[in-house]
């Protein structure tokens, strides 16, 4: 069924180039069929600030597009007639990794704005050498091919920071650098706005589970959180790695919380009946959340760039796995040249600097890096910078 849903796909392609696009017409997409990172925030900007524009967000899942509706905002199953030629009379597709978020047989001639989901440190698409991924990107099989045709084909724009992450993905993806858009990313602008804002913006576009989680945040006296980055080998790190009741016993003492936010790709068991920990969805989108945290605990995950651009907060990196981790996805550049905060290599040490509080990095650090991965972007409005450049 799978093979024949790809041929059929194949077939449909050739056709897509025919249909005249328009460039007043744009379409939003995201990974597995979401409203997720940074063309949610880009679509919701275009919608409120270019009513010249038809503007939809377009999905496989049709909860998706129930959800989207629900907030006042076109959106459409790609998979219907109306989707379909949505999808095929706009000029712009804005996605978060490939033509695959909206639908890679009905993207011919249109121009593939690729807003990608985070600046780092780790190898991604073409300059992987080794891991999970190396049958696509290093070996490209006929099969990866084949059923990953979405992997081959090249955006026209990415977006990028500062021409430090430029050159890294110019040959990740196959493009010239001056394809590389250097505006800074949609998702960020959240993490800058006033916290009552921000929780305006949650109140209207976000599920009301996210707003009453700020609202817990807001019962505690420190509040961390943990994101780790995806592994290859789709390990529950907050099982395996944390002794959860020496954690929350831990936070109790200091009248703090602990959110564990996985990420969408790992796996996780439910967890429960812990007093000052909450186990944060996987679908959840965080950056509303982020702003009313303190210390943000993270490995090798492109999000310690985007915490640094808030101000007054901390990261601890909880590096557990190094040698294991490097030798199954290696680094662009230098791990320890580029990243800022607290290393600690054991549960045991993440305990007690929990404890001390001795996580505190210099000012002058942080600026360092914020300017290396982020250059005169962290100034910008990104979405209107984008819409401007492309419109």
């Amino acid at each position: 069924m799978k093979t024949l849903a790809y041929i059929i796909c194949y077939l449909i392609y050739p056709f897509s180039f025919l249909v005249p696009r328009s460039a007043k017409r744009m379409a939003f997409g995201s990974y597995r069929g979401g409203f997720s990172d940074n063309s949610k925030y880009l679509f919701i900007h275009a919608i409120e600030h270019y009513k010249e524009l038809d503007c939809c967000w377009l999905s496989v899942n049709r909860k998706t597009v129930r959800y989207v509706r629900s907030l006042g905002l076109p959106a459409y199953w790609v998979l219907s007639p109306v989707g379909a030629w949505k999808a095929l009379r706009a000029r712009y597709w804005f996605v978060n990794s490939y033509s695959s978020d909206i639908m890679y047989c009905l993207s011919g001639n249109a121009t593939i704005v690729n807003l990608w989901h985070g600046v780092g440190l780790k190898r991604c698409e073409f300059n992987i050498k080794s891991g999970a991924l190396a049958e696509r990107f290093v070996k490209r099989t006929l099969k990866e091919r084949f059923y990953h045709p979405e992997s081959f084909k090249r955006p026209d724009y990415l977006l990028s920071s500062t021409p430090f992450q430029t050159a890294m993905f110019a040959s990740a993806f196959r493009i010239p650098e001056k394809q590389c858009l250097e505006l800074g990313y949609p998702r960020n602008g959240i993490l800058q706005m006033p916290k009552e804002q921000v929780r305006n913006f949650v109140a209207k576009y976000e599920p009301k589970e996210t707003l009453q989680l700020i609202q817990k945040t807001e019962l505690f006296e420190k509040v961390y959180i943990y994101m780790p980055t995806w592994r290859d080998s789709q390990r529950d790190v907050f099982v395996q790695q944390f002794d959860l009741q020496a954690l929350n016993d831990t936070l109790a003492k200091q009248k703090a919380l602990m959110l564990l936010k996985p990420h969408p790709n790992t796996r996780t068991e439910a967890i429960n009946g812990y007093s000052n920990i909450i186990l944060v969805s996987a679908t959840t989108d965080v950056y509303g959340i982020l702003p009313f945290t303190d210390v943000l605990i993270t490995d090798y995950s492109s999000i310690l760039y985007d915490y640094l651009l808030m101000q007054n907060k901390e990261i601890i990196l909880f590096l557990y796995d190094y040698k294991e981790y490097v030798r199954d996805r290696d680094f662009y550049y230098p791990f320890d040249e580029n990243v800022v905060g607290k290393k600690v290599a054991s549960f045991e040490q993440l305990l007690q600097v929990i404890t001390s509080g001795n996580y505190v990095s210099s000012q002058e650090d942080k600026q360092t890096i914020l300017q290396k991965f982020w250059g005169d972007t962290v100034h910008m409005n990104a979405c209107e910078e984008i819409l401007k450049r492309i419109c």
